[in-house]
């Protein structure tokens, strides 16, 4: 079946013959990652060097070097063309290594690294010319020691050999410059006198689109962007990505006073996102694809997502506010639509039908779609032909007829709400709601999308939507029953609701209900009832505080599992001091003061987001939060993340179709790094190795044997494990989970050392 939908980027041998004629301009890059090539990877070489998890790959700007972090505090300088370690350096970090660049235009002389004491270190690998090749210890040629949380990301400028900056979970991205300073804070002073903060966004996450950002936003990652170096971008611990403009953010600051966020110049997040109401998801990685034009999001309980950084070219149909969240599952009566039967269709610009060209193009459309109607039939797994659809939508929807997009549409929205991956409801619906937008009288739109609500328990709304396709089709049967079936739904709600009473269900709440560690943490929609009282912000307990222990045991990817784990957890909590609560909030959110003036009465105007244009699904990713996703090769048309299960993904940028699945660690693979010329990709994650992948096996597949062993798995029963993954509730997962919303790095030093590389 996998090899049934040829690839879209044509022949590789047709790209040889190209070049003898010349019609190519970019012969290489079209080739470096080609899809015949990247679905001959396999394991050429495993990097052994390091003492623990592989938390940082980099390579340098020419491609001849690799530079790696470890948790054993170590940066490890590997040979490209060797495959050999070259250097290693004991970097003096007391904690893991996160990240790690080399600094441009320094002949590779330079190196950085960002960990998690809090520190930024610049070694010069000129010191170690002529030593042996564990260079031991040596001294930084700089040591910033201005944050005060995790360095998580660190960022360079090509071309620019004298900046460095860094991300941290204390909710600052800091600019360091070599030519003013070796050392930061200077002898005497404190972190908080350091002038070198870029972005303050310690008042900056929010907890949905409407909500004002006013809690400390902890910084996961950022990018600079290569092609328009201006364009900063950061992701952290809420569903937002922040676009800034460096040449339109104020004076670098110290971190003495809390600041207002900066304006951004545009904000990213998928809309079925926007809307959670707590910070239960973060990013776990942000980047810009080689040309800029692109970013692509990763998060933690979520899949990677693809938005248009280019704002002109991004139209109107990306982009939207709060009241589009609302008006996406609302109910609108027919009006507008596409003309169905519009002559411009098959007509080239002369007015002459271009028979040929869209004939061979339908032709394609019918074989995909009669694989998605032969899915709906049951006759084959729901993932072929959602792909299928996936396939017509992304490379053929503007050339061919709208009432092919239109039946694509629908069918793909039913296969989605079959399926029932994580999110597929909402990509369902928003499917019915571009359908509708072409046909607003389209049934199978209208039942599709009564049917999605109903999954998300919107009742009313799908109800709406199930009468208007009653009206339509008064004789159908199926739709009859659908309306009968969210009616015999509201009613249960509603006779539910009166037995509870307004204070039922709090009571039951209270006196029936044992409270979990999630709860504790996440305040989930209980919260009134649970806590009666101020919201978190306003809590009087402080963080938490509590020591844990824990062990893997088993092999392989199925020893992370939550019934494996082995756990020994102390929790104490603490009540806030009198002094703390008369000053006011809790050191992670901000007051009214530093926001807005008291009497400043304007209400809060939500910003306008840009939506996804894509999607990438199959891997899992919930145990770390250093999970990496990457565009792949020089023009970026693939895109790759690691997994929990151990295994990485690649997959098409524009259909988002899954290329190829590889084994690339026991447990958990974090990194992936293409190379900047060769079709070679560098991985890392929980082992202590590099694994370096090339297009060395004789025959294309969707998974890979040769030296990595055989993937003896079903392609789908690996994904399908991931979703249930993805699905499972974050009781799973809690010592991670603690980490994060508990500000581990309070507590003493060496008394506990982040596991962010170790499964959670």
């Amino acid at each position: 079946m996998e090899s049934s939908i040829c690839f879209n980027d044509g022949s590789i041998t047709n790209f040889i013959d190209s070049r003898t004629i010349g019609v190519h301009h970019d012969f290489n890059k079209d080739v470096q990652t080609h899809s015949s090539l990247l679905r001959r990877l396999s394991l050429e070489r495993e990097l052994e060097g390091h003492r623990g998890c592989v938390n940082a790959l980099a390579w340098n700007s020419e491609g001849s070097l690799l530079v790696s972090g470890s948790d054993d505090a170590r940066l490890n300088i590997w040979s490209y063309s060797s495959r050999k370690l070259l250097l290693s350096i004991d970097t003096g970090h007391s904690a893991n290594i996160f990240c790690t660049k080399f600094v441009p235009e320094t002949s590779d002389e330079l190196v950085v690294s960002g960990a998690g004491d809090a520190e930024v270190r610049l070694f010069n690998l000129s010191r170690l010319k002529g030593r042996e090749r564990d260079g031991g210890g040596i001294n930084p040629l700089a040591l910033f020691q201005c944050h005060t949380r995790r360095v998580k990301k660190l960022a360079v400028e090509a071309g620019n050999p004298n900046v460095v900056w860094s991300a941290s979970e204390d909710g600052t991205l800091r600019q360091h410059d070599f030519r003013e300073c070796a050392s930061c804070p200077a002898a005497g002073s404190s972190h908080q006198e350091c002038r070198n903060v870029l972005l303050d966004l310690r008042c900056g996450a929010k907890k949905s689109l409407a909500d004002p950002p006013k809690h400390v936003l902890m910084l996961k990652s950022c990018d600079i962007s290569y092609a328009r170096p201006h364009l900063l971008l950061v992701g952290g611990s809420d569903s937002f990505v922040r676009l800034y403009d460096r040449r339109m953010l104020p004076p670098m600051s110290s971190s003495q006073k809390k600041m207002t966020s900066p304006p951004c110049v545009n904000y990213f997040c998928p809309m079925h996102l926007s809307d959670l109401g707590n910070f239960s998801l973060h990013l776990t990685h942000v980047a810009f694809s080689p040309n800029g034009e692109e970013v692509l999001l990763s998060y933690s309980g979520e899949h990677v997502y693809l938005m248009d950084a280019n704002l002109a070219a991004s139209g109107s149909t990306m982009r939207y506010t709060s009241e589009d969240v609302t008006k996406l599952i609302s109910f609108y009566p027919p009006h507008g639509g596409t003309d169905l039967h519009s002559s411009a269709w098959g007509m080239s610009l002369n007015g002459f039908p271009v028979r040929s060209k869209i004939s061979a193009k339908i032709k394609k459309c019918r074989k995909l779609i009669q694989i998605a109607q032969r899915t709906l039939k049951g006759e084959l797994d729901f993932y072929y032909g959602i792909e299928a659809c996936n396939e017509v939508l992304a490379f053929l929807g503007l050339e061919i007829e709208p009432t092919i997009v239109l039946e694509c549409l629908c069918i793909r929205a039913s296969l989605l709400l079959k399926r029932r991956w994580k999110n597929d409801v909402h990509m369902a619906i928003r499917d019915c709601y571009q359908a509708r937008k072409i046909d607003p009288t389209s049934v199978m739109a209208l039942i599709c999308m009564a049917e999605g609500l109903t999954m998300l328990n919107k009742h009313k709304q799908a109800l709406d939507f199930a009468i208007a396709a009653q009206a339509l089709a008064p004789s159908d049967f199926e739709v009859m029953e659908k309306v009968e079936n969210i009616k015999k739904s509201i009613a249960a709600v509603e006779i539910e609701a009166d037995m509870h009473g307004d204070g039922g269900s709090k009571s039951e709440y209270q006196s029936g209900r044992v409270l979990s560690l999630s709860d504790i943490i996440y305040h989930s929609e209980a919260d009134s009832a649970l806590l009666d009282g101020p919201e978190r912000e306003d809590s009087d307990y402080e963080e938490l505080e509590l020591d844990f222990e824990t062990s893997i045991s088993g092999e392989g990817g199925d020893s992370v599992d939550s019934a494996i784990l082995d756990r020994n957890l102390n929790l104490r909590i603490r009540r806030r001091d009198a002094t703390a609560l008369e000053n006011g909030r809790p050191n992670d959110t901000c007051g009214s003061l530093q926001l807005s003036s008291e009497n400043d009465k304007v209400p809060y105007q939500p910003e306008t987001i840009t939506d996804m244009k894509q999607r990438y699904i199959g891997h899992c990713n919930i145990g770390t939060d250093i999970k990496q996703a990457s565009f792949i090769g020089r023009r970026g048309e693939y895109v790759a993340s690691g997994s929990d299960d151990g295994r990485w993904f690649i997959w098409e940028k524009k259909s988002g179709r899954l290329l190829k699945m590889l084994r690339g660690d026991e447990a958990v693979v974090n990194c992936i790094q293409c190379h900047p010329y060769d079709c070679v990709i560098a991985t890392s994650g929980i082992d202590s190795t590099i694994k370096i992948w090339t297009p060395n096996s004789p025959v294309p597949s969707i998974v890979a044997g040769g030296a990595a062993g055989p993937e003896t798995s079903n392609v789908l029963d690996a994904m399908e494990e991931n979703q249930r993954r993805l699905c499972r509730t974050r009781e799973a997962i809690l010592p991670f989970e603690i980490l994060e919303r508990f500000r581990m790095h309070e507590f003493a030093e060496g008394r506990f050392h982040p596991f962010e590389c170790t499964q959670s």
